[in-house]
C-alpha cells in the first residue's frame, strides 16, 4: 500500500510545505500538541490574554487573504476559461495558464495551514469550550488533503472550483469575527453554519456530476475523497446546528 508514496509527485514544481509529507505533518502533529497539551499546560496558571487587537489584524488579514484568492481565481476560470466545466481537469504541466492554476491552489494550500491559528487563539484566550471536536477536526482535515491531492492530483482542476465556495464562507466567517470584535450586533452566526452545509452540498454533487462524465479523465480517486469529506463535514456541521439552534430553541420553549 504504501508504494503509492514512491510514485512521483503530481506537479513537477515543488514549492515549500508541500515538498513531501514531513512538513505537514510535523505541522498537524505540533498544532495538535499546542492545543491539547502544551498550550493548556502554559496556560495553566495565567489569566487568558486580551488578543483584541490581534485578532482583529488576524481578521482582516484573511478577509484581503480570501479575497485575493476569490477575485483572481474567478478572473482565471471565467476570462481565461482554462476549464471545460462539465469536465475540469489538472491543466498540463507546459499550459500557459500553468502558473495561475498553481499559484492561486497553493495560495489556498497555504491558508489552511494559517487557519490552524484559530485555535491556538482559542487556547490563548483560555476558550476551550470552543476548541469542540468538529474545530480540531475541520482544521486538521483541510491541510491534510490538501496535501495529498497536490502528492498525487497537482494543483487545480476540478478542486479549483470546489475551493472557491470555501473561500467565499471563510470571507463571510472573518468578516463576522471582525464586527463581534468590534462590538457590533451581528445576528447572522447561524447563517454562517448554513452556508458551510451548503458549500458541501455543492462540493459533493459537483463531484459526483464530474463523476458522471464518463469521458472526463478527472482523479477518480480525488473525487472519492472529497466527496467523502464533504459527507463528512456536512453531518457534522448540520449536528452542530441541530444542537446548537434546534435542539437549544426546543429547550428554550
Amino acid at each position: 500500500m504504501l508504494d503509492i508514496f514512491k510514485k512521483p509527485y503530481a506537479d513537477s514544481k515543488q514549492l515549500p510545505l508541500a515538498s513531501g509529507p514531513v512538513p505537514i505533518l510535523i505541522i498537524i502533529a505540533g498544532y495538535l500538541l499546542v492545543v491539547f497539551k502544551a498550550g493548556r499546560k502554559f496556560m495553566e496558571h495565567r489569566e487568558p490574554y486580551n488578543l483584541r487587537g490581534v485578532l482583529k489584524c488576524y481578521n482582516m488579514f484573511q478577509i484581503c487573504y480570501n479575497m485575493m484568492m476569490l477575485l483572481p481565481g474567478y478572473y482565471f476560470m471565467l476570462v481565461f476559461q482554462p476549464y471545460n466545466f462539465r469536465c475540469m481537469t489538472v491543466l498540463p504541466q507546459d499550459h500557459p495558464m500553468k502558473n495561475w492554476e498553481r499559484t492561486i491552489s497553493y495560495a489556498y494550500y497555504i491558508n489552511k495551514i494559517v487557519d490552524l491559528l484559530d485555535t491556538v487563539f482559542c487556547v490563548l484566550r483560555k476558550k476551550y469550550m470552543q476548541i469542540t471536536f468538529l474545530h480540531v477536526f475541520h482544521h486538521v482535515l483541510m491541510p491534510t488533503v490538501g496535501y495529498l491531492i497536490i502528492r498525487f492530483q497537482g494543483y487545480g482542476g476540478h478542486l479549483f472550483f470546489l475551493c472557491s465556495f470555501n473561500v467565499i464562507v471563510h470571507i463571510f466567517m472573518y468578516g463576522y469575527y471582525y464586527s463581534a470584535i468590534e462590538g457590533n450586533a451581528v445576528r447572522w452566526k447561524r447563517y454562517l453554519t448554513l452556508m458551510q452545509m451548503m458549500q458541501f452540498i455543492l462540493m459533493f454533487g459537483h463531484c459526483a456530476f464530474t463523476a458522471m462524465q464518463r469521458e472526463c479523465k478527472a482523479s477518480q480517486g480525488s473525487l472519492f475523497l472529497v466527496s467523502c469529506a464533504a459527507a463528512v463535514m456536512f453531518i457534522m456541521f448540520a449536528n452542530f446546528y441541530f444542537q446548537c439552534y434546534v435542539k437549544s430553541k426546543e429547550k428554550r420553549n
